[in-house]
């Protein structure tokens, strides 16, 4: 088998798990490898907006039961259950845009440099990224970027999982942060996910034909 039908191979082998095995777990060197995948997943203007909970309390997913209730199946018996978070309030002067600039990149930061005014009109002329909800809605953009990459990692490890949406977005976040894991003035809940090892059937994909998908602009 070529590369390329490998990769094809993969995105067939990626499945939306709805059914966990719960006795089986994933090795650390394969979680690890999934994380890294994450980590080093590409943003817009390189700012990696996410932070990754990996949650092991049980307390926690009790908790968050009845209001995640599309993460049920994955809280049931994932070996791995993971929220996403989106950073809130990116603009071009902010502490979080100064932190990636400095500490992560190397470079000086400066509000009036080149690169600065760059983002800055980006946000206000041309993707109208205006207000704060606009502003996390973009950075929640970024995180499935990371998570469709943590996901296809999966499979090509035999890995099955779960992208999750089905959740109380509000609730949720009152209950992380009454438990001091978020603080809901930096951080957002994005999207969830379930790792882990099914306990069904792969169903085959059913998808538009790529005529109805894909067009060639000449």
């Amino acid at each position: 088998m070529d590369k390329n039908e490998e990769i094809i191979k993969t995105a067939h082998r990626r499945y939306a798990t709805k059914k966990f095995d719960a006795d089986k777990k994933i090795s650390d060197k394969d979680w690890d490898t999934i994380m890294e995948v994450g980590r080093l997943s590409p943003s817009a203007f390189g700012f990696s907006p996410w932070k990754f909970l990996l949650i092991e309390s049980e307390d926690v997913k009790k908790d968050i039961y009845e209001d995640a209730w599309g993460a049920q199946n994955s809280l049931n018996g994932a070996s791995h259950f993971l929220i996403i978070l989106a950073k809130k309030g990116i603009t071009a002067t902010s502490k979080y845009v100064q932190h990636i600039t400095e500490d992560v990149s190397g470079h000086h930061f400066a509000p009036d440099s080149p690169f600065s005014k760059k983002f800055d009109d980006f946000q206000k002329t041309q993707f109208d990224l205006t207000d704060g909800r606009k502003q996390f809605d973009w950075a929640c953009k970024q995180t499935y970027i990371a998570l469709a990459n943590m996901m296809t990692a999966a499979a090509e490890l035999d890995i099955d999982s779960c992208a999750i949406e089905g959740f109380n977005r509000s609730k949720i976040e009152d209950i992380l942060t009454e438990k001091g894991i978020l603080d809901p003035k930096e951080w957002g809940v994005s999207v969830m996910a379930g790792f882990g090892y099914r306990d069904q059937d792969i169903t085959p994909k059913k998808r538009q034909p790529m005529d109805e998908v894909y067009k060639v602009i000449k």
